[in-house]
């Protein structure tokens, strides 16, 4: 009996994998085993370019049917530049004609269930318009430094000329006198794809401050007439004097990937009217119009400093700065510029105790330098960001930033955020916005995936799928393709494309299976965005240690952990907590001021839950943060010292009298021996606790590790109501078996396989660990704390379906038909095949043909051993996505990296017939189009560049003309191999 209802299970299993969702609707009620509602925020969003906007009212519908169809949670709606030979239909950006795009859009997201998000803007970074001159455009700063003796008069001119400068994206070469001022006033400025301008101009005085030898400091600004004439003469007497003329210039940094009505200056980042100068045009076009189901306003990356020079200047930065910092920059010039260009030559020291005078070695210019970028930092989370959001809350919206790249602590940028986005191939640079996210209790935290994984046309789904879940190991719960672009039907193959080298587009052949990986996402999401981050430690983010050093440039931007970080002890402690199963987030000097002690542990901001603080050999802390941290410690929590305590606090002013509050403080702090090399100062409730050996420190402070790490196995873990999630992954090359231990009770644990839809109960040994099998990158959910009952459906009452074999794989070695079923440039022949191999030596035709085809082989029923419950069927080596059909019933769809589908007992019959579907990518089909000449790079602006510089022909562009075509279609060897499941 118990063997007929596994068999009936298993068929019902391999129905559902073609199922979309066949448990959808059904919710977590007490021990129920059933699968979480798939929202539409559950399933991937896409960023959705509408190149040119040259779009239209049919072929948006056409194309949002489409994206539903495939299991697409919604969209996020980016106008970029156009195609060339559709310039008569370029929709101006925010016209009345683009807003009645925008409300179609709207309306068709509503009835199909797709959730919508649009970028302010058109590109990146914000700005471009006619409102957007040099007013409110990106600025910088520039200066001139003269030398006199006692007695002397400047016989130089107080002037500066900036020098011309046009950079464009587009290889249109022009030159600064073909250009018409303003920007915005220039025809065909799709053609131009301006990048940075600058005009030959001289650039308003600042401030002329002059500074002598021996320590006096004079204000010549008002000394200076309209002709830049100094009427001024150095004062007599022994000593030189060196003046420093301020200059505010203009950057000229022009938006990125412009659309057409959205090209011009990108806006000055750290001016509140700059901001709202530019939100205006988006006040007068939105006004009268319905936006309801618009969810979010987008911010692409910080990238205004990817042109020359640097954009650091505001207008009244000097007043902005003395009401900040409390003392005048202008009177500290020469600390802020004299020592920029290189590395500093001061120590921060360590506090090792009273008197030791470490910190006196400190250069001033690093702690002048330190407060510049610190009030530049709070510039763009108060007047750009934090304005941005309540713009968007007052529309009835939220926003989505990225924050990375930023001239700022990120940390607080995101924290700023509705949803943080990151992006990026590593989880520790993930973590910047997913940290955000889970210390201010903000439920999302995303990411734009996939930029350019690969070269153009050269990603698989299987190697999406290996991406998306290392965002996921990082915390991130809400993944965005980069991306989609919006096509007519009737273009050419391949249609409209972006630049980016992953190309989600009907286009590819495998669009249609596009829906299985689309359907693994939303179950991995739909767990993944229940409940809360689990995670127990908060590692302190040392910015002050980077903004108090020297750098190549005035300004500091992060985004990777090795751009500022490098050879630090954050980057070790969080590196070697990664490796060793800990779970822990980052957080701000800002966030830690708004701790507190909770019962359990250590409460954040947004409600976050913690054990432990770690301060990560840091040299520099604000008073704030570490006088929480005492607080902290008195009420009960436990502080970790990793290696040396802080020894100074960051910037200038009265810096003496802080250092000594802090050094005050920490002679409170009287450390003992504990063990194993680890220090305690009990003080109050708790203690801080010093080591240099972080493991020791957290397993001192009892701080829980997932072990399976060394194992090869990587986790990320959740909490939601009285259980846990755990989101397992084999990112090894192995195939891994046997039994893990997870840091929570196992009792009651369900396991649900992401891929197949399968669920069931844990195998459970001693009530601590469970089994898994994991092919190479396969995952599998666990969900811990289900309940006992047995009546609660699938998952508790039956064991999870793992197998093991009952013999050796038997080939099947027929006569195999492949028959060609749609795509292109031909459909090749049919034809019968007694061995496989890549259909690409089919033929000239074959070898260029980009779709799908069929292939069929009728076999006997293979003998099956006693206990056997059925078969594992392994299709081999695909190229790239198959369907597998038994008798003409389902029974997956595989998208790799392995293609293996279980095929129950009951479904084979005397004679059987097997047919797989196999969907190659686009990329034979384009490697024939370039070799032949077939013009379909036609874009304006960045016009298809390669990823990789051997990829570029010879006109510079992206060209696969010399590439061979790559391997497709089933290959095999096809086996099948009895199978009986793993049980108690």
């Amino acid at each position: 009996m118990r063997k007929m209802l596994f068999i009936f299970l298993l068929l019902a299993h391999a129905a559902a994998a073609q199922d979309n969702l066949r448990q959808k609707g059904a919710a977590w009620r007490g021990g129920e085993s059933a699968w979480p509602v798939i929202t539409s925020t559950a399933r991937p969003w896409t960023r959705w370019w509408w190149m040119g906007s040259a779009v239209n009212k049919a072929d948006l519908t056409e194309n949002m049917e489409r994206y539903k169809a495939v299991g697409l949670g919604g969209l996020e709606l980016t106008p970029i530049y156009g195609v060339k030979g559709y310039e008569a239909q370029f929709i101006p950006y925010l016209s009345p004609a683009w807003m009645d795009m925008l409300q179609h859009t709207l309306r068709e997201a509503g009835r199909l269930g797709l959730g919508l998000d649009m970028a302010t803007g058109t590109g990146w970074p914000f700005g471009g318009g006619p409102l957007i001159d040099g007013a409110y455009a990106c600025k910088d700063f520039v200066y001139k430094t003269w030398r006199l003796k006692g007695g002397e008069v400047l016989r130089d001119t107080v002037q500066y000329i900036q020098e011309s400068l046009v950079h464009s994206d587009g290889g249109v070469k022009a030159g600064i006198d073909e250009l018409a001022e303003p920007v915005y006033a220039n025809k065909d400025l799709q053609r131009l794809a301006l990048f940075q301008v600058r005009w030959p101009r001289a650039l308003p005085l600042q401030a002329l401050m002059a500074y002598s030898s021996g320590g006096k400091i004079m204000d010549l600004t008002g000394m200076v007439d309209g002709k830049g004439r100094l009427r001024w003469k150095a004062p007599a007497g022994p000593g030189d004097w060196t003046l420093y003329g301020i200059f505010q210039g203009w950057h000229g940094k022009m938006v990125e990937r412009a659309a057409p009505g959205g090209e011009g200056n990108v806006i000055d980042h750290f001016s509140g009217a700059a901001l709202a100068r530019y939100l205006s045009r988006f006040d007068t076009a939105f006004e009268g119009r319905e936006l309801h189901g618009l969810r979010a306003f987008f911010n692409d990356s910080y990238e205004v400093d990817d042109a020359k020079g640097q954009s650091n200047w505001t207008p009244g930065l000097f007043e902005i700065f003395m009401e900040r910092r409390g003392y005048d920059l202008r009177e500290h010039l020469s600390e802020l510029l004299g020592g920029h260009d290189g590395p500093g030559t001061g120590s921060a020291g360590r506090y090792d105790g009273p008197g030791t005078g470490a910190d006196e070695q400190v250069l001033k210019a690093n702690r002048v330098l330190c407060d510049y970028r610190e009030t530049i930092s709070e510039l763009l989370l108060d007047e750009f960001t934090r304005k941005w959001g309540d713009w968007a809350h007052g529309k009835g919206g939220i926003i989505r930033n990225q924050a990375h790249g930023s001239p700022a602590n990120i940390l607080d940028l995101y924290a700023a955020s509705d949803i943080p986005e990151t992006e990026g191939e590593d989880i520790l640079r993930y973590k910047f916005a997913s940290s955000a996210a889970h210390v201010m209790g903000k439920p999302l935290a995303s990411a734009e995936t996939v930029t350019w994984l690969d070269e153009h046309f050269l990603s698989s789904p299987a190697d999406v799928k290996k991406a998306l879940d290392l965002y996921w190991l990082g915390g991130v719960n809400h993944v965005f393709y980069h991306g989609t672009a919006y096509s007519p039907h009737n273009d050419p193959w391949p249609g409209w494309l972006f630049y980016a080298a992953v190309h989600f587009t009907p286009s590819d052949p495998c669009w249609e299976d596009f829906a299985t990986l689309n359907q693994y996402v939303a179950r991995c999401q739909s767990f993944l965005q229940e409940g809360t981050a689990d995670n127990d430690v908060l590692l302190y983010c040392p910015v002050y240690d980077s903004w108090m050093e020297q750098g190549r440039a005035l300004l500091k931007h992060f985004d990777k952990m090795e751009a500022n970080f490098e050879g630090t002890g954050f980057a070790a402690c969080a590196s070697e907590m990664v490796g060793k199963g800990y779970a822990f987030d980052y957080i701000s000097d800002k966030q830690v001021q708004r701790l507190s002690v909770a019962a359990g542990g250590i409460r954040t901001q947004g409600g976050g839950m913690y054990r432990t603080v770690v301060l990560p050999d840091c040299r520099y802390i604000s008073l704030g943060a570490f006088s929480k941290l005492m607080e902290l410690a008195e009420e009960g929590a436990q502080i970790l010292i990793y290696k040396a305590m802080p020894g100074n606090v960051p910037g200038w002013k009265a810096w003496e009298a802080r250092r000594d509050t802090l050094h005050g403080w920490m002679e409170r702090l009287h450390f003992s021996d504990a063990a194993g090399g680890v220090e305690r100062a009990a003080i109050g409730k708790g203690a801080f606790i010093r080591g240099g050996d972080l493991g020791a420190l957290l397993r001192y402070a009892g701080i829980r590790r997932e072990t399976m790490v060394n194992d090869s196995l990587d986790v990320v873990r959740r909490m939601s109501g009285t259980g846990r999630c755990f989101f397992i992954v084999n990112r090894s090359s192995k195939r891994w078996e046997g039994w893990t231990a997870l840091a929570d009770s196992v009792k009651n644990a369900v396991l649900f396989d992401p891929m197949r839809g399968v669920s069931g109960r844990a195998w459970v040994k001693r009530g601590d660990e469970i089994y898994l099998q994991l092919m190479p990158g396969e995952s599998v959910i666990v969900k811990t704390g289900m309940g006992g009952g047995t009546d609660t459906g699938v998952g508790e009452s039956v064991l999870f379906p793992y197998y093991h074999a009952m013999g050796a794989a038997v080939g099947l070695n027929g006569e195999w038909g492949i028959a060609f079923l749609e795509g292109g440039p031909v459909l090749p022949p049919a034809t019968k095949l007694r061995a496989l191999g890549s259909w690409t030596e089919l033929g000239e035709d074959a070898a260029r043909f980009s779709g799908t085809a069929r292939y069929t082989v009728r076999f006997a029923r293979p003998v099956l051993p006693g206990r056997a419950e059925g078969w594992m069927l392994d299709l081999g080596k695909v190229g790239r996505t198959a369907r597998v059909v038994l008798n003409g019933k389902a029974l997956g769809t595989l998208i790799g990296p392995y293609y293996r589908v279980m095929a129950p007992a009951v479904m084979m019959t005397d004679s059987n017939v097997l047919e797989i579907t196999v969907s190659n990518g686009m990329v034979n089909r384009i490697e024939d189009m370039d070799r032949r000449g077939v013009v379909w790079k036609k874009f304006y602006n960045y016009n298809f560049p390669a990823h990789a510089r051997e990829n570029r022909g010879a006109d510079g562009l992206f060209s696969a003309a010399g590439w061979k075509p790559e391997e497709a279609g089933l290959m095999g060897p096809v086996t099948l191999t009895a199978v009986k499941t793993v049980g108690e």
